[in-house]
């Protein structure tokens, strides 16, 4: 028996439907502006909702708790930087290498670009971890397991290349990159500079790549 499943329809969603993501959307937007910048424990939900003029009874109109709305920034954060991971990572004209490269180069211009205010929505929150919910600590697990699984299928990529050595084992290689990056991007916000994350991109490129120019 299948299981019935009405049909959606076409067309624009209702004006209040529309209002109502635009809304959501603009909130979960500047949360992740703000708490890239600041801790999640200690950004009152006022801060946010003034940045985009939403009265603080309306707020859970959009979502149920402050605990709510962080894992959807969460989500929100994921799906944005996987989307820059992906446009560096499937570069056709680059080896696997100089795709990851390319990456790391894009996120040292952005964090220049916003004068090192902001850093990683996950590195912030996971400092702070002891201090949340037990259901952020799974969340972002599963978030940097995500990540991970895209730059492990970019060096099975440089494997196939040849960049990196054939018995590598890309899944732990991929698990160090992450660990290695989130600390360099945080040394970056502190210090102001992109020297942290040059560092740590000539190093780990250096370590694991077998045909050095």
């Amino acid at each position: 028996m299948t299981e019935y499943s009405p049909k959606r329809r076409r067309g624009r969603p209702k004006k209040d439907q529309a209002g109502h993501s635009e809304t959501k959307a603009a909130l979960l937007r500047a949360g992740m502006e703000i708490l890239t910048e600041r801790g999640f424990c200690a950004t009152g939900i006022e801060v946010i909702l003034r940045q985009v003029n939403v009265p603080k009874g309306s707020f859970y109109h959009y979502f149920k708790s402050k605990e709510d709305y962080g894992l959807a920034l969460l989500e929100s954060y994921s799906n944005y930087l996987q989307t820059q991971l992906n446009r560096a990572l499937q570069q056709s004209h680059l080896s696997g290498l100089e795709r990851l490269q390319q990456y790391m180069q894009n996120a040292a211009q952005a964090m220049q670009r916003h004068q090192f205010a902001r850093g990683c929505l996950v590195g912030n929150l996971s400092q702070e971890v002891a201090q949340l919910p037990p259901s952020f600590r799974q969340k972002l697990s599963g978030v940097l397991a995500d990540w991970q699984q895209l730059v492990t299928q970019c060096l099975e990529l440089a494997k196939a290349q040849q960049e990196i050595a054939a018995d590598s084992d890309c899944q732990q290689l991929a698990y160090v990159f992450w660990n290695g990056w989130e600390g360099a991007v945080m040394r970056a916000k502190l210090e102001h500079s992109t020297e942290p994350l040059t560092a740590f991109s000539d190093f780990y490129i250096a370590a694991i790549n077998t045909n050095p120019h």
